[in-house]
């Protein structure tokens, strides 16, 4: 089941220009905009990422951005066979796709964020990128060696950096919270990301589907998307094959 979508009243909102083309989803998200930082949380988030790097690469027609894809792993979660078969089932020749992905793997908390502020801004440049995937946005600020006040300001610097950068350069920036432990850092570290976002999804899977909700948006009402396990196949497909 699904809602159609509720503009919030007296605001002009810009065209959005890159659905998920899950069907059912649209009547509730009808897709990110071009300056969106947008949080996606919750449970299949990683195979979504896969996904959208495929994705973004298909011309405009087709509901992709026809556009490089950079990718800042905080995780190692970047999952180079599943999006290899995911290009194959977009028609799309995998090294090509893979290609068009530029990594950059930071592997503390420091290099992450350092990775964020001073040299995402060139490599979108140099790459004429409109979609930056930020992977598992918190993971490593969550590591119990950085001390927690120190975590805090570092992550609350680079999430501000990201909701500057995406609408000043008018790119599409998608911070990719998978689930962790319910801890005090990670409420903390959620509550930020989700704090400087101007969209937040969340994807629930219960027993024979799943669950899109829009938490927030600057100019659609909240909402829920229930969509049935047989209009979900690339994602589960993704997931079968992380």
């Amino acid at each position: 089941m699904s809602q159609n979508v509720i503009v919030k009243p007296g605001l002009s909102q810009p065209e959005p220009v890159f659905p998920l083309s899950i069907r059912g989803v649209k009547e509730v998200f009808p897709g990110f905009a071009l300056g969106d930082f947008a949080v996606l949380q919750g449970s299949s988030v990683l195979s979504l990422a896969s996904l959208l790097c495929v994705k973004a690469q298909l011309p405009l027609q087709l509901g992709g951005l026809q556009s490089n894809v950079i990718f800042v792993d905080g995780g190692n979660t970047f999952r180079l066979y599943q999006i290899a078969q995911l290009a194959q089932i977009h028609h799309l020749d995998p090294k090509k796709v893979l290609d068009n992905i530029y990594i950059s793997r930071a592997f503390t908390a420091y290099q992450t964020a350092a990775l964020i502020k001073n040299q995402l801004r060139e490599a979108t440049q140099k790459r004429d990128a409109k979609l930056v995937i930020i992977s598992d946005i918190a993971g490593f600020f969550l590591d119990k060696d950085v001390a927690e006040d120190e975590a805090q300001r570092i992550f609350s610097q680079a999430t501000t950096y990201l909701s500057n950068f995406a609408r000043e350069t008018q790119t599409i920036v998608l911070a990719i919270y998978p689930t962790h432990l319910d801890t005090e850092r990670n409420s903390y570290l959620h509550k930020q990301t989700c704090s400087k976002a101007s969209v937040v999804l969340s994807i629930r899977k219960t027993g024979y589907s799943r669950q899109f909700i829009l938490e927030k948006h600057p100019y659609f009402s909240s909402g829920t998307a229930e969509v049935q396990s047989e209009d979900l196949t690339l994602l589960d497909f993704a997931e079968a094959n992380a």
